[in-house]
């Protein structure tokens, strides 16, 4: 049998074919202890964004880069679930599905990500909250799903390392739209948090990444044909992000809409959401007859204050505030700036530029434009009008929250410019368009 040699693998694929299975597991071994070199790790991603890996290309990769570090292994009375976010604006959906599920006997061992562009990270999320950790021992990480059921941490280095160093070199080799490589770095993370169900939310319109619905619908069939063929149950469901998931965006802003939905109202596009998800995962894991009846339970779950508990067990075995559900806003910060932002004109409100709103949130501070930059968890917008509200001059179109007058002058500019006004209703989009898988 030939040497296996990163020249090798890179050769076939300049030359379109699909390198096996150990000479995939062999170069993400290589990313993941530095015998290969940065100039071959960006030839590789490179070749695979011109040329492709096919599906079971695909999957050999997944696989490789999750064998790559730890995997971990599970022993609860119960299934280890996850859900993933392709990214949009206003999406803390996570917030309220994981205890919702934990709260209908599941358990989620959730890694999670930082904000990327312009769509917020969860543990940026979390960590508006003071004395939350997202980065823990994998001790207390188990220690924190066995108690509460839920837990939403970053990775640890220990987990899919060859991803971390392939990810870094894509970004600076533009690379990082590759569907196979997109693939394989969602799901190698996911999988190796050892689970027997995952649910992909795949956004698709304004405020996400994949604006076309059929690009959504091509990573979505990418992702669950590769998790499947990985071992785990997979379902995606696309959604729409035609507008801000959430009537608000900025770290601790989603945090306290969280919690209204938790305690006060517990209604609205978030819970439908987590209830298309969670009825997914429950049916699938055999915790509900059928994704319906999935779906009421976890509705029921946000109404009965279930899940509230559930997160806030989860808030103070990371080191937040104890009983935080019961006291949520006098822990959240608040931003120096407040205003208002009202209508100019009369009209209906026809379409919203979510991912400009989400670059302005980054501007205020909310978000990084590199990765050293420290985040104003307060900044943002709340209370921010949806699409076919019909408004009159001097209706509130949303609340700017920044850290200084001329950034909340900048974010009003940014507010106007995204809202586009009509004289008729338009066609409300439907929140969920498919499913998958």
């Amino acid at each position: 049998m030939n040497e296996i040699t990163a020249r090798g693998v890179i050769g076939k694929l300049r030359q379109r074919q699909t390198p096996n299975r150990q000479e995939l597991a062999w170069f993400a071994q290589g990313l993941a202890d530095h015998t290969v070199s940065d100039a071959q790790a960006g030839a590789f991603a490179m070749a695979v964004c011109l040329n492709g890996l096919g599906d079971v290309g695909r999957v050999a990769l997944t696989i490789a880069m999750r064998d790559s570090g730890s995997v971990m292994s599970w022993k609860l009375d119960g299934p280890i679930l996850d859900k993933h976010s392709t990214g949009g604006v206003g999406d803390c959906v996570s917030l309220l599905l994981a205890p919702a599920l934990a709260a209908c006997g599941a358990f989620v061992p959730m890694i999670s990500g930082r904000g990327l562009g312009h769509t917020g990270g969860t543990l940026d999320k979390l960590e508006s909250i003071p004395g939350v950790s997202t980065q823990l021992s994998e001790r207390k990480f188990r220690d924190v799903v066995t108690k509460a059921g839920c837990a939403i941490v970053g990775a640890s280095a220990s987990i899919a390392p060859a991803d971390k160093r392939l990810y870094a070199v894509r970004d600076v080799t533009s690379t990082v739209e590759s569907m196979d490589l997109i693939t394989a770095s969602i799901l190698s993370k996911k999988l190796a948090g050892g689970l027997d169900g995952l649910v992909l939310d795949v956004k698709t319109g304004s405020g996400a990444f994949m604006k076309d619905i059929d690009k959504a619908r091509g990573l979505a069939e990418a992702l669950t044909i590769t998790a499947n063929a990985a071992g785990c149950r997979t379902t995606a469901v696309i959604s729409d992000m035609s507008q801000p998931l959430a009537p608000a965006m900025g770290n601790a802003l989603e945090v306290a809409e969280v919690m209204r939905v938790l305690t006060v109202s517990p209604k609205g596009p978030l819970v439908d959401i987590c209830a298309a998800l969670g009825g997914v995962l429950l049916a699938n894991a055999k915790l509900a007859d059928d994704v319906q009846f999935g779906a009421e339970m976890i509705v029921n779950a946000i109404r009965d204050g279930r899940a509230a508990e559930r997160l806030a067990q989860m808030i103070a075995g990371m080191g937040g505030p104890v009983k935080f559900a019961e006291n949520w806003a006098r822990f959240l910060p608040e931003a120096t700036v407040i205003r208002e932002v009202s209508a100019e004109q009369s009209g209906y409100i026809t379409s919203i530029d979510g991912e400009a709103l989400g670059l302005a949130v980054v501007a205020m501070g909310g978000g990084r434009f590199v990765e050293t930059d420290r985040i104003n968890p307060a900044v943002g917008y709340s209370d921010v009008v949806c699409l076919g509200t019909k408004v009159s001059k001097g209706y509130p179109l949303a609340v700017v929250h920044a850290g200084r007058p001329d950034q909340a002058d900048a974010a009003e500019r940014a507010l106007r410019a995204a809202i586009t006004f009509g004289s008729t209703k338009p066609t409300l989009p439907n929140l969920i368009h498919e499913r998958i898988g």
